[in-house]
């Protein structure tokens, strides 16, 4: 604890610019602050201060070791805010982007809730199914569905994720279910076109392994729900997830086809630049919605 004491006088000596103002603070005198700060530098055998009778500056490795030490202070003072019952409360401002199909139904009335749990934050929520640019667009944290292709991109798995193919039973009556994902290139598809993750096709697995199928049709759009619209219209074959059809799929008024050479799991991620500390509102929306997704009756409860 001596040396912990040490960069804790180290840094604010070094910030405030004296040895008083420190000693004044803690309630000693400033020979005390400065045997302290005497004692690191013979420690680490480096001038860390420039000492006048005016003001104390730190030296140039004073200035690098400065750095490293307000992180280190950083990282503690949040580990015990993380779990201080008393701790700092989350507050400021959250800037959160989702799928537009998606964010409606699990992230949107989740936003709702997480703020009357935590009142000093506000959120502005994106809903679009582009991919956001999350580091110049000053985004804190990005809702995606599927594996990162960012390396500058942190991401936290929420929740698993199925993908499905389905069509009306209207639909499989009138042109017969397709057998194997060759077969996809006589059907009509329900596509995003060119726009959005799904521009390289519908991903299943052939000979066991991952491959992206180009699928086509008279209908495509840019909006999930439209997808999902003609789908349950009879217009078309669609690959949409679970969180979405699951509902109509026992209630029959969708069938899925293909079962068998689905892709693995596409899960759903929580997404942000890369960077040591993220702020307690963040990590506390992160857990948040980790928590409220993996109980089991939250899927079955929420359409």
């Amino acid at each position: 604890m001596d040396h912990f004491k040490q960069i804790e006088t180290f840094v604010a000596v070094a910030t405030r610019g004296g040895l008083s103002a420190v000693a004044a603070v803690e309630g000693v005198s400033p020979g005390v602050i400065g045997r302290r700060m005497d004692a690191l530098e013979q420690r680490l055998g480096v001038k860390l201060l420039t000492r006048t009778t005016r003001r104390v500056t730190p030296t140039f490795e004073g200035i690098a070791f400065l750095e490293d030490c307000q992180r280190i202070l950083a990282d503690w003072r949040n580990a015990e805010a993380s779990v201080s019952l008393g701790g700092v409360k989350a507050s400021g401002h959250l800037n959160i982007t989702a799928p537009a199909g998606f964010g409606r139904r699990h992230v949107a009335p989740l936003v709702a809730s997480f703020l009357d749990a935590n009142p000093e934050v506000s959120i502005s929520l994106d809903l679009a199914d582009r991919l956001a640019d999350v580091v110049n667009e000053g985004i804190d944290l990005a809702v995606r569905i599927g594996m990162l292709d960012d390396s500058n991109l942190v991401g936290i798995r929420l929740a698993a994720n199925q993908r499905v193919i389905v069509a009306s039973p209207h639909y499989l009556d009138a042109h017969g279910t397709p057998l194997a994902p060759a077969e996809l290139a006589g059907h009509e598809c329900l596509t995003f076109g060119n726009y959005g993750n799904q521009a390289r096709g519908w991903q299943l697995l052939v000979d066991g392994e991952p491959q992206w199928i180009r699928v086509s049709g008279s209908l495509a759009c840019n909006d999930g729900a439209v997808l999902h619209d003609w789908a349950l219209a009879g217009r078309g074959l669609a690959w949409r997830s679970l969180w979405e059809v699951g509902e109509d799929l026992r209630a029959g008024r969708l069938r899925s086809v293909l079962d068998e050479f689905a892709a693995p799991d596409n899960a759903i991620y929580a997404v942000f630049a890369q960077r040591r500390l993220l702020p307690l509102r963040v990590r506390a929306f992160v857990d948040y919605l980790k928590n409220t997704y993996a109980n089991p009756t939250y899927w079955r409860q929420v359409h």
